[in-house]
């Protein structure tokens, strides 16, 4: 009995810790980086959660309509590698944001480099570790 009721407590440890890594995905798989964009506009929401930090913007289209943006940044750990922490970026910020955009063409970006208009700070911000300009610029 003890014998079976550890195989059950290692399956579900096993299941759980996989979990986490079938949410995450490589920067190409999501984000076509012949696909530039540069976009600015304010901060409505930032999620500083494994695997990748989010945060989310309004931004004026061409025609002037409003429109919100998903970004996705690095782990909370790299990013804190090069300078940013949870207050680094907050709701109402402006900001601008240069990465490249989803493949599906979706309001969706993987951010490279972030400029935080009330200071000028540019910040590292890419999920594909490697790529040139990491750290502050």
């Amino acid at each position: 009995m003890m014998m079976r009721i550890s195989k059950i407590c290692l399956s579900l440890t096993l299941f759980v810790t996989a979990v986490p890594a079938l949410a995450h995905h490589s920067f190409a798989a999501e984000f076509d980086a012949s696909k530039p964009v540069k976009l600015t506009g304010s901060v409505t929401k930032v999620e500083w959660e494994n695997p990748h930090v989010w945060f989310y913007i309004d931004v004026k289209d061409p025609s002037g309509k409003t429109v919100n943006w998903g970004v996705e940044m690095g782990s909370p750990n790299g990013l804190m590698r090069v300078g940013w922490d949870r207050k680094t970026m907050k709701t109402g910020d402006v900001v601008t944001v240069e990465g490249s955009r989803a493949k599906d063409d979706s309001n969706n970006a993987n951010a490279r480099v972030v400029t935080l208009a009330s200071s000028g700070k540019r910040l590292f911000a890419a999920s594909s570790q490697g790529q040139p300009g990491q750290g502050q610029q």
